[in-house]
C-alpha cells in the first residue's frame, strides 16, 4: 500500500480524525470533501486509515481468547472501518464525477487522423433501377473522388463518403490528470484491502459509463434494438452506417483504449484481475451496444444496393480486430472479441449473398418496355457502375468470393439462363469470373429487352449503345479492365460492332437496292434505253424510303459522341458515293421531263446534312433541309 509521509499517529489520534470526517455526522461534514482540501490534510486522513486498518489486522481473536474488552474493541474498529470506506467511497466518487468530462470529439478526430490510413472512395448506391427509369440523353454517369457522383440520370442518391484500410493504431490519452489518478489508486488500495472491492468497482464503473455514454451521443451511437435497425429505411440507415464507422475508430482505438489505461493506472496490482473487471464494468455495455449495430446489419435482408456499405463495415472491423484483441484482452472480455469476431463472419457471408442477389436481379430484371430512341437502359448504366465499385472493393472481395459462379444449368433450371465457358478464363480469379458472369448475365438481358422493339434496325441499335457502353466502362477503370482482361473486353468489342453492321445492313440494304442500274433499262442499250417510268419510281422510292429513315433515325439516340459520329461516317460511305454515282448517271433523264423536283429531292450536301441528324434524340424540321434546285 502506498503510504504518506509517515508521523507517529496513534490509535486514539486515528480513530478521531476519522468520527471527525463521519458523513453521518453533520450536512457539513457530508458536504465537505477531503481530497478538495490541501495536501497535508489529505494524507492526514490517509494515515489514520492505514492505523485503523493496522489495528484491525492485529486484533484477530483467537479460539481462547473471547474476553469481552477484545470484543469490543474489535467492534470498535470494525465501525472506524465502516465510516472511513463510507467516506472514501463519496471521495472517491465526487474525485471521478468532478474529472468526467466526456473526452472533446476534436481530440479523438485528431487521435484518428493521426494513424496510417489509406483513402478509398465508397458511393452508397441506389436501389436496383425500375421498369421505367429511362435515362433520355447522354453519359452523364461518372463516379468521382471529390464526393460527387451520378449514377445514372435517375436521380439516384449519390452521397459520398471516404472510407479506409488502416494500418492500425491504439491512441491513448490521459482521461484524468496523472496527479488526480495517484489520489484515486490510493483510495481505491485502501478500499480494496479493508474488503470494499465491489463497492469500489460499482462506483467507478457507474461514474465512467456515464462519461463513456456522453460521449456516444456526441458521436451518435444510439441505443437501438436489432428490430430498430432492420426496420429503417435504408437511407436513414446508410448514414447511420457512416457515423458508426468512424464512431467505431474512436472508440476502439482511443476511448476504449484510453479507459484500459485509466483502470490499470488505477486498479493493476491491488487485486486479482481488479483493473480487468473495473475495465469490463465500465466500457462492457457501450462496447456490446456498439457492436449490436454491426450485428444487426449483418443479419439484414440481403439488398444488392447495400453490398459497399457491407463492405465498409467489413474492412473497418477487419482492420479494427487486432485493436479489439489487445484492448479487451481480459478474461472477461472474451465475449466482446468472439461477438466481433462473429460479426465479421456474418458480415463477409452476407456480402456474399448480396453479390449473388445482384446477379440474380440483373439476370431477373423484369422491364418489358422499349427504351426510347434505343438509347441506354437504366439496368446497363446500373450495373456497370455497380461492377466498378466492386472492382474498388478488389482486395477485399478477392479474399471473400473464393468459388466460381454457378452458370447455365447449374444457375438455374430455366432453359434460357446463358452458360459461360471458362476454358479462356483459367488463370483468372473466382472474383473476376463473377465479375465477367454478371456482363454475361447482363448481354442476355439486354438481348430479351431488345425483342421488345417492333423496328429491328432500332432493336440493333439498342444492343450497339449497351454494349459499346458495357465496353467503354471497362476500359476506362483500370481495376475493372485486369479484372475482365483482354480477351473477353475483345469479345465484347466484337459483340457491339457486329451491332452496328447489323444495323447498317438491315437499315440501309434497301435504299441502297434503289441506287443500283438493274431493272431500269429496256433494251441492252445502256444510253437510250432507259425505262424513264421506272427511273422515276427509282428516286421515288429512294426519297420515300430515305425522308422515312430520317424522320425516324433522328429521333433515336446514341449519346455517345464518338459512336455517334462513327455510325454517321459509316452511313455517309456507304450512301453518298452511291448515290452520287447514281444521280451523275440518271440525273438527266429526270431533269429532261416535266417537275424533275418531284423525284430529284435530295442534293448529295442534302443528303450529307440529314445524315448529320441522325441519332440526336430529337425531331427535326423538314424545313431545315436546303432542297436542290
Amino acid at each position: 500500500m502506498e503510504q504518506p509521509e509517515k508521523d507517529s499517529v496513534t490509535y486514539e489520534s486515528a480513530e478521531e480524525i476519522i468520527l471527525r470526517y463521519d458523513a453521518t455526522a453533520s450536512e457539513d461534514t457530508r458536504v465537505r470533501m477531503i481530497f478538495e482540501g490541501d495536501r497535508q490534510e489529505i494524507d492526514q486522513y490517509l494515515r489514520a486509515v492505514d492505523r485503523i486498518q493496522l489495528s484491525m489486522e492485529s486484533t484477530t481473536l483467537s479460539e481462547d481468547d473471547r474476553a469481552a474488552g477484545v470484543q469490543d474493541k474489535s467492534k470498535k474498529i470494525n465501525g472506524a472501518i465502516q465510516i472511513a470506506m463510507a467516506r472514501l467511497e463519496d471521495e472517491f466518487r465526487n474525485i471521478l464525477i468532478s474529472h468526467a468530462s466526456p473526452i472533446d470529439t476534436e481530440t479523438l478526430n485528431e487521435s484518428i487522423s493521426s494513424a496510417h490510413l489509406t483513402p478509398r472512395t465508397s458511393i452508397s448506391i441506389s436501389e436496383f433501377p425500375g421498369n421505367d427509369d429511362y435515362s433520355t440523353r447522354g453519359d452523364d454517369d461518372s463516379i468521382s473522388r471529390d464526393g460527387s457522383s451520378s449514377l445514372s440520370e435517375r436521380g439516384e442518391s449519390s452521397n459520398t463518403i471516404t472510407s479506409y484500410r488502416s494500418m492500425s493504431s491504439i491512441r491513448e490519452i490521459d482521461l484524468i490528470p496523472s496527479d488526480i489518478v495517484c489520489d484515486l489508486r490510493s483510495i481505491a488500495e485502501r478500499m480494496i484491502a479493508a474488503g470494499y472491492f465491489r463497492e469500489c468497482v460499482q462506483v467507478y464503473g457507474s461514474v465512467r459509463k456515464s462519461a463513456v455514454d456522453v460521449l456516444f451521443k456526441k458521436l451518435g451511437i444510439e441505443k437501438l434494438s436489432i428490430g430498430d435497425i432492420q426496420r429503417m429505411e435504408w437511407e436513414t440507415l446508410n448514414a447511420k452506417i457512416r457515423k458508426w464507422i468512424r464512431a467505431a475508430k474512436m472508440c476502439v482505438r482511443v476511448l476504449f483504449a484510453s479507459e484500459k489505461r485509466l483502470c490499470e493506472q488505477i486498479f493493476e496490482g491491488l487485486g486479482t484481475a481488479a483493473d480487468d473487471a473495473c475495465f469490463m464494468e465500465t466500457v462492457k455495455g457501450p462496447a456490446v451496444q456498439l457492436f449490436n449495430f454491426a450485428e444487426a446489419i449483418s443479419i439484414s435482408p440481403r439488398a444488392p444496393e447495400k453490398l459497399f456499405k457491407i463492405l465498409d463495415l467489413h474492412d473497418t472491423l477487419f482492420d479494427l480486430l487486432p485493436d479489439i484483441d489487445a484492448v479487451f484482452d481480459g478474461t472477461s472480455a472474451e465475449s466482446i472479441r468472439v461477438q466481433s469476431t462473429e460479426i465479421l463472419s456474418r458480415l463477409a457471408e452476407a456480402a456474399r449473398g448480396m453479390l449473388n442477389e445482384f446477379e440474380n436481379a440483373v439476370l431477373r430484371e423484369p422491364s418489358i418496355i422499349p427504351v426510347p430512341g434505343g438509347t441506354l437502359h437504366p439496368i446497363t448504366r446500373y450495373v456497370m457502375n455497380y461492377i466498378s465499385l466492386i472492382s474498388d472493393y478488389k482486395q477485399t472481395l478477392s479474399e471473400l468470393i473464393v468459388s466460381r459462379p454457378a452458370t447455365g444449368s447449374r444457375y438455374s433450371d430455366d432453359l434460357s439462363t446463358p452458360d459461360m465457358d471458362f476454358t479462356d478464363h483459367e488463370e483468372q480469379s473466382p472474383l473476376a469470373l463473377h465479375m465477367i458472369w454478371i456482363i454475361v448475365i447482363l448481354q442476355s438481358n439486354l438481348e430479351g429487352k431488345s425483342n421488345y422493339y417492333k423496328d429491328n434496325s432500332l432493336a440493333r441499335v439498342f444492343i450497339m449503345n449497351n454494349i459499346h457502353y458495357i465496353v467503354e466502362k471497362i476500359k476506362g477503370s483500370p481495376e475493372l479492365r485486369e479484372m475482365i482482361g483482354d480477351i473477353y473486353l475483345k469479345k465484347l468489342t466484337a459483340k457491339f460492332q457486329q451491332a452496328a453492321t447489323s444495323y447498317k445492313r438491315t437499315t440501309w440494304l434497301g435504299v441502297l437496292n434503289c441506287l443500283r442500274d438493274e431493272g431500269l433499262h429496256v433494251s441492252g442499250s445502256f444510253s437510250s434505253g432507259v425505262s424513264k417510268n421506272a427511273l422515276r419510281e427509282r428516286f421515288k422510292s429512294f426519297n420515300a424510303m430515305f425522308e422515312d429513315l430520317h424522320k425516324t433515325q433522328a429521333l433515336w439516340l446514341i449519346p455517345d459522341t464518338q459512336l455517334r459520329e462513327e455510325l454517321r461516317i459509316s452511313i455517309s460511305d456507304l450512301l453518298i458515293p452511291a448515290y452520287r454515282s447514281f444521280l451523275g448517271r440518271y440525273r438527266s433523264h429526270i431533269e429532261s421531263h416535266r417537275h424533275p423536283e418531284y423525284y430529284l429531292k435530295y442534293s448529295v450536301e442534302d443528303l450529307e446534312t440529314a445524315v448529320s441528324d441522325f441519332f440526336e434524340g430529337h425531331a427535326v424540321s423538314q424545313h431545315s433541309r436546303r432542297r436542290s434546285q
